[in-house]
């Protein structure tokens, strides 16, 4: 891996890689890289250009559990409430849920921030891609931009789930000020999710 990336933290079950390019010129884009080990054709949809004024980071989440199950509950537009349990409320504002609609998400009270309207951007129940960006709302993760694929286990009886995204520095944050928010809240969803796919698969 080049020197000018760093590699931190990295958990039991969901490892989280966070990486930040070094460079004297403010100005250039940085390539950013997925996390290791993934299957070549869900590589590109975790590598990231960024500006300078943006962090970048991944999660990655062991369920056990199959693809079926795990992408019956992400896919779902109009309820991401059913995994996201910071999402007080939900509803679809434009579409019907296909790419191009649109969300009003409300958080729940003791965050920084009131709601979020979302557009999805990819919906892809072959491949097992969902991607959405945020395009208004009160809240201070400006242009917050998120991919979710999912791809088998090794032994193909469970799935492997990867978020990553891009979102804007808020003024008076740093990057890692800024990444370790976010982190928070998609290690929680993905923690939320691997649970409750695995209830319905023993309940099944």
């Amino acid at each position: 891996m080049p020197s000018s990336l760093q590699l931190q933290r990295i958990y039991n079950t969901t490892t989280e890689y966070k990486f930040q390019k070094k460079s004297s010129n403010n100005n250039l884009c940085t390539i950013v890289p997925p996390p290791l080990g993934l299957p070549q054709g869900i590589e590109p949809y975790h590598t990231h250009m960024i500006s300078s004024n943006q962090s970048c980071s991944s999660v990655v989440q062991k369920v056990s559990a199959p693809i079926s199950t795990v992408w019956s509950i992400i896919r779902t537009f109009d309820t991401p409430q059913i995994y996201k349990h910071f999402i007080k409320s939900c509803h679809v504002i434009h579409g019907d849920g296909s790419v191009g609609s649109l969300r009003e998400v409300h958080v729940i009270s003791g965050l920084p921030a009131v709601s979020s309207i979302e557009r999805l951007d990819i919906l892809d129940d072959e491949c097992h891609i969902m991607s959405f960006s945020v395009v208004g709302g009160d809240h201070r993760l400006n242009n917050y931009r998120s991919v979710t694929t999912l791809h088998a286990t090794e032994s193909g009886e469970g799935t492997v789930v990867v978020e990553s995204y891009v979102v804007d520095v808020p003024e008076g944050n740093t990057k890692e000020e800024t990444c370790g928010f976010a982190n928070t809240i998609v290690t929680c969803n993905l923690h939320s999710l691997a649970k409750i796919a695995e209830n319905l698969t023993h309940k099944s």
